[in-house]
C-alpha cells in the first residue's frame, strides 16, 4: 500500500483528474478514494460488483454516494483516467537495467483474463451461475498488450472456465503469456512453446 501510495500520491490524483474533467460537475467526488476503492476493489476476491466498490467508497469517504450517484460517475472519461494513471505506474517502476536479459526474447506481452457479471434472474437458463439463486455472465479476454489490442472476446456462461478458451499452440511462440493461477492445473503447459507466468 505504501508503495502505491508513493506512487501516486493523493495530489497527482486530484490534479490529473481535474486536468481531464473528471471532477468538473462534481467536485465534492474525492478521486483518491474512488481510486483506491476500484484498484482493491479488484484485487481482492472474486465478487467484484458496483455494488461492491460503491460500499468501498462510502466506507472511506467524507460523504457518501447513492447507487445512481456513483453509477453516473463511471464514465469514458473515468476510464482514460484510469489508463493514464496504469501508464503513469508502468513509466515509474519500468527500468531498464533491472530487466532481465530474457524479457527480450518476448515479441509479444498476452494478458489472459475473465470477469464475471451479475444478471437478472430471467436470464438465468441462458447465462448459468456457480451458485443456486443467481445469474452470471463471464467475460473472457485475451489482450495483447504489447499492441494494445484485444485478440479474442468471448461472453459465455459463469461455470464456463477460462481454460476451455485458451487453446495452446503455435500462436504462442515468442510470446508471455500472464493469466490466473487458477488456470494452471486446466492448461497444458507442456504443450506451449513460449514461457508463461501466472499473476500474483
Amino acid at each position: 500500500m505504501r508503495r502505491l501510495t508513493t506512487l501516486f500520491p493523493s495530489e497527482f490524483l486530484e490534479e490529473h483528474a481535474e486536468e481531464l474533467g473528471v471532477v468538473e460537475r462534481d467536485r465534492n467526488l474525492q478521486i483518491p478514494v474512488l481510486v483506491w476503492a476500484l484498484v482493491f476493489g479488484f484485487a481482492a476476491g472474486e465478487s467484484r460488483t458496483l455494488a461492491g466498490f460503491r460500499r468501498s467508497y462510502n466506507s472511506t469517504a467524507d460523504e457518501t454516494i447513492s447507487p445512481g450517484g456513483f453509477y453516473q460517475r463511471l464514465t469514458p472519461m473515468l476510464a482514460k483516467y484510469l489508463r493514464d494513471l496504469v501508464e503513469h505506474g508502468l513509466d515509474e517502476v519500468a527500468v531498464p537495467d533491472t530487466v532481465d536479459a530474457d524479457i527480450g526474447r518476448f515479441r509479444d506481452v498476452m494478458i489472459a483474463d475473465g470477469t464475471v457479471f451479475r444478471l437478472h434472474e430471467f436470464l438465468s437458463d441462458e447465462f448459468q451461475a456457480r451458485h443456486e439463486e443467481q445469474t452470471g455472465a463471464k467475460l473472457h479476454l485475451l489482450h495483447n498488450a504489447t499492441d494494445q489490442t484485444i485478440e479474442r472476446i468471448d461472453v459465455t456462461d459463469e461455470k464456463t472456465h477460462d481454460s476451455t478458451l485458451f487453446k495452446t499452440g503455435s500462436w504462442l511462440q515468442g510470446r508471455l503469456v500472464l493469466f490466473d493461477r487458477a488456470s494452471v492445473d486446466h492448461i497444458g503447459l507442456e504443450e506451449a512453446s513460449a514461457w508463461m507466468r501466472c499473476k500474483a
